[in-house]
């Protein structure tokens, strides 16, 4: 059962909802999933810890509400981006967005604190993300072509190097694009 399901006398307080999982991310990146506090998260959030619960029974339930949270964070912005783009320019908008959405992430990250949850995590969103991008790519190779992507996308997500500046070029050549006249 969802955290909304759970919880429907609380009416479209969405934006307490949203406060509180906008500052899980700032205490998953300080702390770890293993060591969140819902303490930490409440005043993270600027609400008391009662009203915490009310959203959020337990550690596990902001968790698991915070993974769809992230998910519909990054699909909305993929639609944005991409919204009335065809063909390619429609794919190249979406592998921008996941450069930039990869490299917003600023200072610590979870990698960096819980490598073996993170890796854990990616059995799930290594699919998701491989068919979410496969829908873009078009011709017999758009699998492979997908799969390649996304295990670029994830190493550099994973390993910090010096080659940043060429991860949208890398995120291309997988898909077999070329970078629009002027780029």
């Amino acid at each position: 059962m969802s955290a909304d399901q759970a919880h429907p006398d609380f009416g479209d307080d969405t934006s307490t909802r949203r406060r509180i999982l906008s500052a899980t991310t700032e205490v998953l990146a300080r702390s770890g999933q293993s060591k969140l506090s819902l303490s930490e998260v409440a005043m993270q959030a600027g609400v008391s810890r009662p009203t915490l619960y009310r959203w959020f029974a337990s550690k596990e339930e902001l968790l698991q509400a915070f993974g769809v949270y992230e998910r519909e964070m990054f699909d909305s912005g993929i639609s944005k981006a991409t919204a009335g783009l065809r063909g390619n320019e429609k794919l190249d908008a979406a592998l921008q967005f996941i450069v930039s959405y990869q490299q917003s992430y600023s200072g610590v990250r979870v990698i960096d604190i819980e490598p073996e949850v993170v890796i854990a995590q990616l059995d799930r969103v290594i699919p998701v993300m491989r068919t979410r991008l496969e829908r873009l790519l078009q011709g017999p190779n758009r699998t492979v072509k997908a799969a390649t992507a996304i295990r670029v996308a994830i190493s550099h997500y994973i390993v910090r190097s010096d080659d940043d500046d060429q991860f949208l070029a890398q995120l291309r050549h997988a898909v077999g694009i070329k970078a629009p006249a002027g780029d």
